[in-house]
């Protein structure tokens, strides 16, 4: 056989493997989802986890009996499938696993509606059987939601919609595992309806693991906020949310925000210029029309909760604020620590180191192992008074 023969067949069957891997590579996973590829077809198996189906596999949504289940009783003339266990009880001082799902995989979607105090029932979402969580957080904080009261928030990752559903759609890609639980510790009983929609699917190898964490200051020491420290390993920031109580009169929020990163020491790499601007929002968040605070939820930014005093009881200004970093993330290689200064105005145009009442969640991804998280505070520090 010809020489020349032998080297085409081998150039085909190169070209053959190569498209083959080629074909491969380019297959769609199901993640990343968006306008510009819902057309794309997958492999990726969508599975969801609720009071219905509490282990999301095919075919056994629906099946708790009447006796099993909580709204059993008013079911009573339909049966089985008609709407016999939409919700779950959590009992004060317990703690119920509402997900435990095998990977690889992602959680795209969470849906929830949790009755009570939402600063006493406690988030944790623990990735590939790790000891400690990734996140946790109060459930109403990491929505939004910090001051216990419901406000319209409107944002890619985050939704509250009335009358208190809170949604979150940030993707969490696991390997092995996800397990989420919710701890209630509060003496007394409380409902939750939710719903957690995932994907089983491969997880490319660059898959950052998500991660949450929830501070409180009650009030500020030295006028000076920190929002996170101590995150090692490399990953990228990607949001914060702040319930914001002020503890003076006048403008509140001159601070500037200041990101520590990679080995920074006295100065920050990233350094802002006041607290509205970095929520996207500039001169005191006035409508200069009608001198009052304007609310407002966009994609990737917002104050979207304003508490004005009622002449009562709810005698202080509280504020809801929301920065997405999606299309601007914060990326790092070895550390990060976050700060914000606690910073008014006083008498003849100076500034005023404040002593305000602040809440925070960041929202980050990273390779994991993570730093340990700070101990969350005691019951009476996270209350709303």
């Amino acid at each position: 056989m010809p020489k020349h023969f032998n080297w085409l067949v081998a150039m085909l069957v190169l070209i053959t493997v190569n498209a083959q891997a080629q074909k491969t590579s380019d297959a769609f996973n199901g993640l990343g989802m968006n306008m510009g590829n819902l057309f794309r077809l997958s492999d990726a198996k969508t599975r969801s986890i609720s009071p219905e189906n509490f282990t999301g596999q095919p075919g056994q949504g629906g099946r708790a009996t009447l006796e099993q289940g909580v709204s059993g009783q008013q079911a009573r003339e339909l049966g089985v499938g008609w709407k016999v266990n939409p919700f779950i009880f959590i009992e004060g001082g317990k703690t119920v696993t509402l997900a435990e799902i095998e990977g690889p995989g992602a959680v795209q979607h969470i849906w929830m509606t949790p009755t009570g105090n939402w600063r006493y029932s406690i988030l944790r979402f623990y990735w590939d059987d790790e000891k400690e969580p990734s996140v946790e957080v109060p459930v109403g904080d990491f929505f939004g939601m910090g001051w216990g009261e419901y406000a319209p928030l409107n944002s890619m990752p985050v939704t509250v919609n009335p009358g208190s559903a809170f949604n979150a759609y940030w993707v969490m890609p696991f390997r092995r595992k996800c397990r989420i639980t919710m701890e209630n510790i509060s003496t007394e009983r409380m409902n939750l309806y939710y719903q957690i929609d995932y994907t089983l699917t491969d997880v490319p190898d660059d898959a950052a693991y998500f991660h949450a964490q929830f501070r409180r200051n009650n009030p500020t020491k030295g006028s000076l906020y920190t929002l996170v420290d101590g995150i090692k390993g490399k990953g990228h920031y990607v949001g914060t949310y702040m319930a914001w109580g002020v503890n003076n009169n006048g403008w509140w929020g001159e601070g500037e925000i200041k990101f520590f990163m990679d080995g920074d020491k006295e100065f920050p790499t990233i350094n802002g210029t006041g607290t509205e601007d970095y929520f996207l929002g500039s001169y005191n968040f006035e409508n200069k029309r009608t001198r009052q605070y304007e609310p407002y939820s966009t994609a990737f930014a917002g104050l979207h909760q304003v508490i004005r005093p009622d002449g009562l009881y709810a005698a202080q200004q509280r504020f809801g604020m929301y920065r997405w970093h999606v299309m601007d993330p914060v990326r790092f290689e070895k550390d990060l620590k976050i700060t914000i200064q606690d910073l008014g105005w006083r008498s003849e145009h100076r500034y005023l180191p404040q002593q305000s009442d602040i809440s925070s969640v960041v929202y980050w991804y990273q390779r994991e192992p993570h730093a340990p998280f700070p101990k969350l505070p005691a019951k009476n520090n996270l209350e709303v008074n």
